[in-house]
């Protein structure tokens, strides 16, 4: 190898001392011995040692021949490596190789030997460590940066390495790996591209899960040289993303993956790359944003990332993305939030804004995933999400989409059940969710059966476990109670309720099928299956499972006894617990997994098993009460005061003794219920008095020793306890005892002989007792009621007025505040009322007595003597037990029949009374009263009157009141297909007659003519056409347009000779017509039946009259805009949701009404409809005080209806108006000497609410005007019926509560739904009209009604607005609403409210 130096011309090889010449002559075994002995000649060798490295230089040159670099054998090879690692050692910085090929040959024969890395149990592997040591240490490779292949051998060199590290290496050779590939990187000029892939692949994530220790590698040898190498990154990923040239690598499809590792190793490599990420966030490529979202997710999201902090553009460009038009961007986005949340709590104040547009996303997995990301930060730690994230999961509860309501619900009872009940984050965090028990209860008033079984399943598993020890989970549920919020508890009582009632049904069930088969047996058993199947998931398919589960009951006799005993009254929850376990053992089957008939067995047994009371729960519940009493229980701890955690408990045993009477059967709960009534709280007595009633039907027999305490504390609490308490004392009596008439008598003799009008507040309680005693046992008292009644309630009580009443403009106040005269005359109207009930005939005529009498108080304004001492606030009180006196005569079907025309009309007027709250407690009675199908379909006309009430909560409550009923009716018709003779009594669509006729004789339609009043009458018409026609199922707009032609072919029952009022009903008819002809597209068809009038109502039709005139002015063809009627939302804030159809079954006999065809004519009661919020809103607040305005100051007329002004009571010489439907005093004490009848649950009259609030208007409105107090006698005043002007309501929110006793109301209309706050600021518009004193003048009139108003008042009627420009106000509110909801996509909840006696909470209606 002369070429190679010139110093070594001669080309003699010296070896080391001992060593002999190595050539291919010698054996293998020999040349490795002699190798190894110049290996250590080379290892001692250093750089000093000029005269051995000019000795062995050939020896140097003749080791890199071709020779060894390719001998066969590897030791030999691995010898040599060591031997030119030492050479280059040695001769360093000039190597004695100067041929680039050779030194390229040289370089790949010793990473080749590198190789041997692998296997680190090798013998050899040292002498490789010792290879890699010296290379690494000497950077030996670093010669090849002038070469030409350099690239190819360090790409080489970089695989070898990637490709033989393992877990078997020491961190020696991990670390000596990272010198030699660093050096190479950070001491070279550049580093290629395909270099960088070498190191990059083992990043992407495919690599890295087969080759950890490559990655971890690869990762130390960029932390390494990340300053050095950023370039060439950023370059890379700038061919690859901006210019999108991929076929510079091969790793352009991992460019993403690659980013994110980059960026975990060390953010500096990416400095430059991360603005491209910017630009790549805003392709046009739907999929390369996913990407990109997909990496920034991880990027932003990992736990210790600063990325958001460090690049605030990026991070809000990543925000953007949350509102990307792309379905999976956004997904991804709301995806990753839990995981921001959770690691960074400080960009959720930037995440909250996004994630509420999300919750409002069309699609639907995108709102059930942000429900996910919430809860899941939620139940990490709950300090990460704000009350905003809260909130959304919350209003996700009313989905459109039931799998986003189960989400939202299921996440909420989950974080409810760790910070509430466990308390893991402590009180704060405990009250922060408190209101989440609430939420999740007032879901159960959605008409959805699937989200009240899921309430159901989360109060048994997360609001009070079920698998808790008795104590504690009654424990649990005596504070859940005492917490809740008013809806929310009624809601839970319906759960209970319904609950008991599907066991009922599924004992009715069992009890069938022992019976022998037979036709009628195969219809019971049907029927019942279909009342079984409406109360389960899907009834669709249900109901082919709950035929096969009749049929399994038949046949299997041991699953017959189980669910027997499941059903049972004294069934245990531990049995219950058991009973569920064997009855789906039996009926599963393992070699079906999915099992749908099982699935729904489950649902029905999670329904009906007694999970939470039995005998032993009800003990503990009074031990925990009894704690409260005692104060030695945890009320305080437990936020609750000690007072209303005793009455919450009390009214949750009340509840229960409804739903579990037979559990309360012990010696101890019972002696526990007597303490109780022995305590001052009023309502705790209350409730303890009506568990006693509900649960001590045997009490008598089973424990006489309680019996003989409790019945001297009844006769104490009938005679001299609170009104309310002596009412469910009497009761108790009724239910308890065999020898009920000795004790009544006992009861009745003292109060009868001690009635004394000089104490009026001594005389309630006594009329109380009297009332319900004439109630439930009017025959053993019925003389001396009849007296009572005739000469005491009428002569004394309600025909003189003693002490004269507070002089206030106020027309209402709060219960304390209210005479005790008034009170006792309002029980007396009672007492007359449930005489009546009780005896249930009319044959003594009491019954039109006792009707003349409730009439003349409400014609009378409910001053019956007319002698101004009452005070308006009493007036009010009066004219309201007077109307619902009449409401309750009429579910009775003896009486029904005698109620004239004219007093159904009055009756219906209450409904538009100047009150605010007479017109609420009405209204309430009245719904309560349809609902139970007791009243007849007339009176649900009367909510058609409430079109032009002019606040807006009150027109809403009575659209809502129409819906349900409608509702009602069409599903009961569907239920009940036997009851198609009984029509006209239940089909909605015969509520249109009714409703027209009582549009007609409207003390308000004067003019039959006038645009304005026609205008009013079709805002009426259409308050319920619009319902009606939601639907057109079987055709029922023809029906309707049919039974409104008859109507035109036939005259007014009432007044059949009177032209103007059958010219009246003919417009009415027309207005009608209209309506129905501009909203249908089918009324043209041929109507399915041909419907049949009310008799009492209008006429025979003339078969020889043809009347096909149109009776409208041509100026209201404009009024009649064409359209669809809106398919209705039913806001179910109503009633609560209809449970059991047994709860419909009434006597129908009720509500039939003479007609005058054949009852057989049904359209098929078309399906349900929803209903939908439309009304305008209200300018200022109801009966407010106006005792400060001038007397020149007047009432403005309002929405076209013209206003008489108003007098000043001090004026005097001044003329009155006529009292429309005042009747003289005498006229009603003729009838004083007839017999009188009582009222059984009437409304008790008790309302709080705010001093300001009950004044007269400010401003003119439906009904009519404040008389003036000055001219009352000057003028004689004609009786007029009439209807009271209604004034805006009062501020004071009241509670509602629901009336405990299906029989009695007598605290109906005490805490009833009070209108909120409506729009403030506005200045009354009629503070600064004059008008002239003669203006309240009367004027002759031809028919009953208002005077007429002045032209001044007419002429600025609205304001100074007109009517239509009122209306186009309104309607452009209603189009503004509609257009927010309609922006939310699909999310629309589906919100119903709690029931008719829900609070609708001081919200500004705008």
């Amino acid at each position: 190898m002369a070429h190679s130096k010139n110093r070594a011309t001669d080309g003699k090889i010296t070896y080391p001392p001992g060593v002999k010449e190595i050539s291919d002559k010698i054996s293998k075994e020999e040349m490795v011995r002699r190798l190894k002995m110049v290996v250590k000649t080379f290892m001692d060798m250093d750089q000093d040692s000029e005269e051995e490295k000019e000795l062995y230089l050939n020896l140097a040159l003749h080791l890199a021949s071709d020779f060894f670099l390719k001998h066969p054998d590897k030791d030999v090879r691995l010898l040599v490596a060591c031997c030119l690692a030492d050479i280059f050692r040695i001769y360093a910085p000039e190597a004695p190789y100067t041929s680039p090929d050779k030194l390229k040959d040289i370089f790949m024969f010793i990473t080749r030997q590198l190789k041997g890395l692998e296997d680190t149990k090798s013998a050899q592997f040292n002498r490789y460590f010792y290879l890699l040591e010296n290379i690494a240490w000497v950077k030996s490779y670093n010669i090849c940066f002038e070469l030409e292949d350099s690239n190819e051998i360090f790409t080489q060199l970089y695989r070898t390495l990637f490709q033989v590290i393992n877990n078997g290496h020491n961190q020696k050779v991990h670390m000596h790996m990272v010198d030699l590939m660093s050096s190479i990187v950070c001491e070279g000029d550049s580093v290629s591209q395909e270099l960088l892939d070498t190191v990059l692949v083992n990043l992407v994530p495919a690599h890295k899960n087969l080759n950890k220790q490559a990655y971890d590698l690869a990762k130390a040898l960029l932390k390494r040289t990340a300053q050095a190498i950023e370039p060439y990154i950023t370059n890379f990923f700038n061919q690859v993303l901006m210019l999108g040239k991929t076929s510079v690598s091969d790793l352009s499809e991992h460019v993403f993956d690659l980013i994110l590792e980059l960026y975990n190793i060390d953010s500096h490599l990416l400095l430059s790359v991360l603005p491209q990420l910017e630009f790549k966030l805003k392709s046009n490529d739907n999929d390369e944003r996913l990407q990109v979202v997909k990496l920034l997710a991880k990027m932003f999201g990992a736990k210790d990332s600063e990325l958001a902090s460090q690049n605030k553009p990026l991070w809000q460009c990543y925000l953007g993305r949350f509102n990307d038009i792309h379905v999976p961007v956004r997904l991804e986005c709301v995806k990753f939030a839990s995981h921001c949340l959770m690691n960074h709590p400080d960009l959720a104040k930037d995440l909250t804004e996004y994630l509420k547009v999300r919750s409002h996303d069309p699609e639907e997995a995108i709102r059930h995933d942000v429900i996910v990301s919430i809860v899941t930060a939620s139940k990490k730690d709950l300090s990460l999400v704000n009350d905003h994230l809260l909130n959304f999961v919350r209003e996700r509860t009313l989905d459109k989409r039931w799998r986003v309501r189960k989400e939202a619900m299921m996440g909420l009872a989950q974080i409810y059940k760790k910070y509430a009940l466990q308390a893991e984050a402590g009180k704060e965090a405990s009250k922060q969710i408190s209101w989440i028990k609430d939420k999740l209860l007032h879901i159960y008033y959605q008409n959805s059966i699937d989200d009240r079984l899921l309430v159901e399943r989360i109060f048994a598993q997360y609001l009070v476990p079920h698998n808790l020890e008795t104590s504690e989970r009654m424990k649990c549920m005596y504070y859940l109670y005492a917490t809740l919020d008013g809806n929310a508890v009624k809601a839970l009582n319906e759960m209970w309720k319904c609950q008991n009632m599907l066991r009922h049904n599924v004992k009715d069930l069992l009890d069938l099928v022992k019976q022998p088969k037979s036709e009628s047996y195969n219809k019971s058993v049907f029927s019942k299956v279909m009342v079984i199947t409406r109360n389960l998931p899907d009834p669709g398919k249900t109901q082919d499972f709950v035929k096969k589960l009749a049929q399994v009951l038949e046949e299997d006799e041991k699953i017959r006894k189980q669910l027997e005993t499941l059903v049972s009254p004294s069934c245990s929850c531990k049995q219950a617990e058991v009973c569920v376990k064997d009855i789906t053992k039996k009926l599963g089957s393992p070699k079906q997994p999915s099992n749908p008939f099982l699935e729904m067995v489950k649902f029905l047994l999670e329904r009906i098993a007694p999970v939470h009371i039995d005998t032993e729960s009800i003990s503990a519940l009074i031990k925990q009460v009894n704690k409260s009493i005692e104060g030695t229980a945890d009320d305080e701890d437990e936020g609750v005061p000690t007072e209303q955690a005793i009455r919450a408990g009390l009214e949750l045993l009340k509840v229960l003794s409804f739903t579990h009477p037979v559990s309360f059967h012990s010696a101890e709960t019972f002696e526990s219920l007597l303490g109780c009534l022995k305590m001052d709280d009023e309502k705790v007595a209350e409730a303890a008095l009506q568990i006693f009633k509900n649960t001590g039907s045997k009490l008598e027999e089973s424990f006489p020793h309680i019996k003989s305490v409790l019945l001297p504390v009844l006769q104490q609490k009938a005679k001299k306890g609170p009104p309310r308490q002596a009412k469910y004392a009497i009761h108790c009596i009724h239910a308890m005892f065999t020898n009920r008439d000795t004790h009544f008598a006992q009861i009745f003799e003292p109060l009868h002989k001690g009635l004394d009008t000089e104490n009026m507040e001594q005389l309630i309680t006594p009329l109380t007792t009297l009332g319900h005693l004439a109630l439930l046992a009017p025959e053993q008292f019925a003389a001396p009621l009849k007296s009572l009644v005739a000469n005491f309630i009428v002569k004394d009580l309600l025909m003189n007025d003693r002490i004269p009443g507070k002089k206030t403009t106020k027309l209402w106040v709060p219960d304390d505040e209210v005479s005790p005269e008034t009170l006792a005359k309002i029980q007396g109207i009672k007492l007359m009322v449930r005489w009546l009930l009780g005896v249930k005939n009319n044959q003594s005529k009491s019954g039109n007595s006792t009707l003349r009498m409730l009439t003349a108080i409400l014609s009378s304004d409910g001053d019956l003597t007319e002698q101004g001492k009452i005070g308006k606030p009493d007036m009010s009180r009066l004219r309201l037990a007077a109307g619902c006196a009449v409401l309750r005569l009429a579910q009775e079907p003896c009486y029904h029949e005698i109620i004239t025309l004219e007093q159904y009309q009055l009756c219906a007027l209450v409904i538009n009374d100047e009150c605010y709250q007479v017109r609420q407690a009405f209204a309430q009675k009245l719904h309560k009263g349809l609902c139970r199908l007791r009243l007849p379909l007339e009176y649900l006309a009367v909510f058609t009157l409430c079109a032009k009430d002019p606040v807006k909560e009150r027109r809403a409550h009575a659209r809502q009141c129409l819906v349900k009923n409608i509702n009602l009716r069409r599903e009961y018709l569907k239920q009940h297909a036997a009851v198609s003779e009984k029509l006209i009594s239940l089909l909605p669509e015969y509520v249109v007659p009714y409703a027209i006729h009582l549009l007609v004789h409207d003390p308000d339609y004067v003019k039959v003519q006038d645009i304005e009043q026609l205008k009013d009458i079709k805002e009426a018409l259409w308050f319920v056409l619009e319902i009606l026609m939601a639907k057109n199922e079987n055709n029922s707009h023809a029906f309707i347009r049919k039974m409104i032609e008859n109507i035109k072919q036939t005259k007014d029952g009432q007044c059949p000779d009177d032209p103007k009022i059958n010219e009246k009903l003919y417009t009415v008819c027309d207005v009608a017509m209209n309506i129905v002809m501009s909203k249908s597209t089918t009324y043209s068809l041929e109507s399915p039946k041909d419907p049949v009038l009310p008799a009492r109502y209008f006429t025979q039709p003339d078969k020889n009259f043809s009347n096909t005139k149109n009776y409208l002015p041509p100026e209201m063809k404009s009024f009649f805009t064409p359209g669809k009627p809106k398919a209705a939302n039913v806001l179910g804030a109503v009633n609560k949701p209809l449970s059991a159809t047994g709860k419909l079954q009434t006597k129908l006999s009720r509500m039939e009404t003479a007609s005058n065809a054949s009852s057989n004519s049904n359209p098929s009661s078309p399906g349900r409809s929803k209903g939908r919020l439309d009304s305008a809103d209200v300018d200022h607040s109801e009966n407010e005080d106006i005792s400060m305005k001038s007397p020149s100051e007047t009432e403005k007329p309002s929405r076209g209806r013209k206003r008489g002004a108003a007098s000043n009571q001090d004026e005097k010489g001044q003329e009155s108006k006529p009292k429309r439907g005042r009747k003289k005093a005498n006229t009603s004490t003729d009838d004083a000497e007839d017999q009188w009848g009582e009222d059984s649950s009437l409304a008790e009259t008790t309302m709080e609410t705010e001093d300001e609030q009950n004044s007269p208007p400010k401003r003119g409105r439906r009904g009519r005007p404040p008389k003036s107090a000055a001219a009352k006698d000057d003028t004689p005043v004609k009786g007029r019926r009439g209807r009271r002007k209604a004034a805006p309501p009062a501020e004071e929110e009241n509670e509602e509560q629901e009336e405990e006793e299906e029989d009695e109301d007598d605290g109906g209309s005490e805490n009833m739904e009070v209108k909120p706050k409506g729009r403030r600021g506005r200045k009354p518009r009629a503070e600064a009209l004059e008008t002239p004193s003669d203006s309240v003048e009367s004027t002759p009139q031809k028919r009953r009604g208002r005077p007429p108003k002045s032209q001044t008042a007419a002429k600025k009627a609205s304001g100074g607005r007109s009517k239509a420009a009122a209306i186009q106000e309104e309607e452009s509110e209603e189009e503004i609403d509609t257009a927010q909801q309609s922006d939310e996509g699909e999310d629309e909840a589906i919100d119903s409210s709690p029931k008719v006696r829900r609070k609708t909470g001081r919200r500004d209606r705008r």
